[in-house]
């Protein structure tokens, strides 16, 4: 029999249960007997029976699925926090599927259809800014959105981030404590929230301090980009420090630092990124920078959703996580410095 023609009836005539019984066995949640569940999944396997996820979804109005849109996974970042995500989704009986799309907002409104189609029960958007319009699209649908690693002025969103204006300020205040007077920034997408509260942080920590910033560049959270940025930088007035949005950028502007400008880290420039990405901690980089806490970010992005997919708490909720430094060699280390 091919698998497309076998359906739970067939499975029931062959376990010699009722239908019923089948669907209860292949439902996250539903009551069958050890006795039952062996029989029908010993059927289910003779016959070559897959239950259809999607028309289950239909019937019952919960498919166990998480749509989780992504902009780019370039950023070492990125996998690592989607790899926790789908994982504890997972232990929690959901599936997951991932859907890319870049940050327009024609893009990203054909994604959310799309997802929609799916009869998801919520979605994580990660790395994605999502209009008024489409959040409101989703609540009308009765489906729940959670921000991950963005934030949006809207009171009605939930979002999980890092305290990024905290994080900037602390960046700004280590490259002060270690004696630096040109002090730059490296900024990331205009649009995005990380980038300007890390910004703004960063910023309101150098005025503290009677400061200005020295220069800023636009690395777009691209390295090519980055790499011309720091070229630029370096052109007419050299700064002794510079604090880079994320570490994806941070790693080109290291290396465009030391190779094409000839120039030692830390001791001609110190730099700190954001993020904390598996490549900071190799020998060739060792960059001190702000730790992202994806375990609790993750955490806390899967409770609010769950919750409000239970509705549980259906109020939006905004956590900002702190961001500890993590020194290490990139940047010079204030005498008596104690994090």
């Amino acid at each position: 029999m091919a698998n497309e023609k076998v359906t739970s009836t067939d499975v029931a005539k062959r376990a010699g249960v009722s239908q019923s019984a089948v669907s209860r066995v292949f439902t996250p949640g539903g009551s069958a007997s050890k006795k039952t569940i062996d029989k029908v999944k010993k059927a289910a396997e003779e016959l070559g029976y897959r239950p259809n996820v999607l028309a289950r979804a239909m019937v019952s109005g919960k498919s166990r699925v998480i749509g989780l849109v992504v902009a780019y996974l370039n950023n070492q970042f990125y996998p690592d926090a989607l790899e926790k995500l789908s994982n504890q989704l997972q232990e929690q009986g959901y599936h997951v599927l991932i859907f890319m799309a870049n940050n327009t907002d024609s893009v990203i409104e054909e994604v959310i259809e799309e997802i929609l189609d799916y009869q998801v029960d919520g979605i994580i958007a990660a790395s994605v800014d999502l209009s008024s319009e489409l959040a409101a699209r989703c609540r009308s649908v009765g489906v729940p959105i959670v921000l991950f690693n963005r934030s949006q002025q809207s009171d009605d969103l939930s979002s999980v981030t890092s305290d990024n204006f905290s994080g900037g300020m602390t960046a700004a205040e280590f490259l002060i404590a270690g004696g630096h007077k040109k002090i730059s920034y490296m900024a990331g997408l205009a649009s995005t929230s990380t980038q300007r509260d890390r910004e703004i942080g960063f910023r309101a920590g150098l005025q503290q301090a009677g400061m200005d910033l020295h220069s800023r560049g636009e690395g777009m959270f691209d390295m090519a980009k980055a790499r011309e940025a720091t070229l630029e930088m370096f052109h007419a007035d050299p700064p002794d420090a510079i604090f880079v949005a994320n570490d994806h950028m941070a790693l080109a502007v290291m290396d465009t630092i030391r190779f094409d400008l000839q120039l030692r880290i830390p001791e001609d420039v110190s730099v700190i990124g954001y993020d904390d990405v598996p490549a900071a901690t190799w020998p060739s980089y060792n960059l001190t920078t702000l730790a992202q806490r994806a375990d609790i970010m993750v955490s806390e992005t899967v409770r609010i959703l769950l919750q409000q997919v239970r509705h549980e708490n259906d109020g939006a909720q905004k956590v900002a996580i702190g961001s500890p430094l993590i020194v290490r060699g990139s940047a010079k280390i204030p005498e008596g410095w104690t994090s």
